[in-house]
This record gives C-alpha cells, structure tokens and sequence, in this order.
C-alpha cells in the first residue's frame, strides 16, 4: 500500500513516502532535502544518510546530506554576479584563498509543503518556496521568485520535478545543481572499493586554484576518460572534476545521467538528469567520509560572469513572469 505521512526525523518534520519497494524522507524544513532514499527490496541506501543523525547538524552542512538542491550553486568570483540587466554583490562566504561566494541559499531554508498524498500508482509530496523581501539573502539578490518541487516515488524509482518562476520585473540569473551525496558503500554490506562510477564526461572544465574556470576545454586526459567505463569515486581523493555532460547506456538504451555500481553484486544506482544539466562535477570530500558526490549543474561555475557564450557556459536567465523547469530521477537497476 502507497502512503505519505508526517514524521518527526530527530527534530525536523519530514514527509515519509512509501510507494514502488521504495521508502523518501523528504525534509522540507531543511531545503526540501531527501534526507533519504531506500529501496527496501534491495536493501540500497541511496543517499548519505544516518539514523541517529540530528537534525541540526544536517541543518549546519545542508550540502552534504541526502539530495540538497542549491540555487545559486557552487561559485561566483568575490561574490559578483552580473546578469543582463544589473550587477549583483553576494556575500563572499568561502574564505581565503578562495574568496567566492558559493551554495547560495535555498537549501537551507524552511519550505512549505503544498499537498501530500499516494494512489495505487505513486506516492508525492508538492513544496514551494517565495523568495521575496523576507528572505535576508533579498538584500543581495532582489529578484523575487517562486520555487516548486515536486517528489513521486513509484516503482520507477523517485522523481523530483524542480520549477522556478520569476516574480519580479527583472531577468532572473538561472543556473541550479544538485550537491547529491550517495553513499558510500550504497549496498548494505558491501565494501567501499567495489564501487565504480560511470560518468558520460565530455571535455574537461579546467579549474584555478580558486576553483574556478579558466575558459579552457581540454580534451580528456586517460584520467578522464576511465569515468567513461567505471572509475572508483572514493578511497581517493577526487576534487572538483568537472565535465561536459554527454551521454552514457542503460541496458543497451542512450541514457543522460550517470550510474553508480556495486561489482560485487551488480547493484547499481542510476542517476537520470533532463536536458537542461549540462556539466557533472565530481567531489568526495577527500573520499573517506563514506560519501561522494556525483553533481549535475545546468551552468559551469561562474557561468555569468565569464566570456564563453550561452550555449557554452549553459547560463540563462528567465524572464519576468516565465518559469525554469528541470527534473531528476533516481532508480535501481540490477
């Protein structure tokens, strides 16, 4: 039987969907985070994910539990972002020498849930965020908008539908991510250097040492190129590899996204991304902390502020009264 209910998760309320041999906790206090994604047949814990884990110290890392969807993601050189109709000074919160601001702001603030509910099919849960003058980052960024996800879990796995709608009469910057932890291992009793990670990585993103692009595509290195066919993402230290998204095979088919494999079972978790992510990075916190993170972006770091075209840097913008959609899903193979 399908079902959403209200939980308390160690002191924040999250929706419990069950649906599909899958089991969510969507944590719409904290960015409307998937604090959690299980498939209960399998016994995949999707996700970095703790049972005693607190509330608040996911609050104080939001970016590196579960499913955080960030807006505006990763870096914006000494906090500046110019869009085609202003300039925008954010706070420079990653110290030196890195001098940027990053993450924005989303993924940390209270959501508000719209429905919640389940049929024979699927279960969902509906939350939004207004940004507007009563979010303190408005002083930064005036641009008022509406942000909507939408969570169905089914025997397809979990889908998140991500819409944001421009509210104010100025362009809005657009550039989304998600910093999507997975766990490390994923399969319950399997060991961390079974792991591969397929990635359909197209040229390399070449970053300074501020972590930000230089405008250079290289072509990939042998390096590179192992993510093609399964390359171990933890037990090393992998720091911002950055690439061109292109397209990878699920069982014969194209498919956009990546895969994550456990060899010694053939489990895999498969990570489905619409058109509109153009890069991964690729980031493990220095591969020992049980965790890596696969990141779909639909703009390169710095996207708006640097000299490369659009079609290039993947960076838009929405105008007045235009909503940006995007979606992503995450399944199990075997």
């Amino acid at each position: 039987m399908n079902s959403t209910s209200i939980i308390d998760f160690n002191g924040t309320s999250c929706i419990k969907l069950c649906a599909g041999g899958y089991t969510a906790l969507v944590a719409y206090e904290i960015g409307s985070n998937v604090i959690r994604l299980h498939d209960d047949k399998n016994n995949i814990e999707f996700f970095r994910f703790k049972e005693d884990n607190s509330a608040d110290s996911i609050r104080q890392s939001a970016e590196v539990w579960g499913l955080p969807t960030l807006y505006l993601p990763n870096r914006f050189a000494d906090g500046v972002l110019k869009t085609s109709d202003a300039v925008y000074q954010l706070p420079v919160n990653e110290k030196a020498p890195y001098n940027n601001h990053i993450h924005g702001f989303i993924h940390k603030r209270i959501h508000e849930v719209v429905e919640h509910n389940a049929d024979e099919k699927s279960a969902w849960v509906k939350t939004r965020y207004l940004y507007d003058e009563n979010d303190e980052f408005f002083q930064y960024l005036p641009v008022k908008f509406l942000a909507e996800y939408t969570f169905t879990l089914s025997e397809n796995g979990l889908k998140q539908d991500i819409s944001f709608t421009n509210l104010s009469d100025k362009m809005m910057p657009m550039s989304l991510a998600s910093h999507t932890t997975i766990n490390s291992p994923f399969v319950c009793g399997s060991k961390e250097e079974d792991i591969r990670l397929t990635v359909p990585a197209g040229k390399k993103c070449e970053l300074n040492e501020r972590c930000l692009p230089t405008e250079k595509l290289l072509e990939p290195t042998a390096y590179d190129l192992e993510y093609r066919t399964g390359k171990k993402p933890v037990l090393v230290n992998v720091d911002n590899d950055m690439y061109i998204g292109e397209y990878t095979t699920l069982n014969g088919e194209k498919f956009h996204g990546v895969i994550a494999e456990d060899i010694s079972t053939g489990k895999k978790i498969c990570y489905e991304v619409s058109e509109e992510y153009k890069f991964w990075i690729i980031w493990n916190d220095k591969g020992f902390n049980g965790y890596f993170c696969p990141e779909p972006m639909t703009a390169m770091i710095d996207a708006p502020n640097l000299s490369l075209p659009a079609d290039v840097s993947g960076y838009c913008e929405v105008k007045p009264n235009e909503t940006f959609h995007t979606y992503q899903r995450f399944f199990t193979a075997l």
